[in-house]
């Protein structure tokens, strides 16, 4: 899991700020951690979109090897039977 390390310190009135008037009133939860925490479920939810696409797409190429095995089948008995027909032209 990436780890957003922040390139500045909190501005020195966050810094100074009692612990009390970090946190939710209703959670207890640092707003801090909210935001971070937030920011996870957005991201939650993009890879959840994502698998959902990918789990899709396993099914679909399952499907496109069957069709691609079935039309070089047709595609080999073309090429046989356009053979004879070839070889039956040339002894007319």
């Amino acid at each position: 899991m990436d780890r957003h390390t922040p390139m500045h310190a909190l501005p020195e009135e966050i810094q100074k700020m009692l612990p009390e008037d970090k946190v939710c009133k209703y959670c207890g939860v640092s707003y801090l951690i909210l935001h971070e925490f937030k920011a996870m479920e957005e991201k939650v939810k993009a890879m959840e979109k994502e698998m959902k696409f990918y789990q899709g797409s396993v099914e679909r190429e399952k499907r496109l090897q069957e069709k691609i095995k079935s039309l070089s089948q047709d595609l080999e008995q073309y090429k046989i039977d356009n053979k004879s027909k070839t070889e039956r032209l040339d002894r007319l």
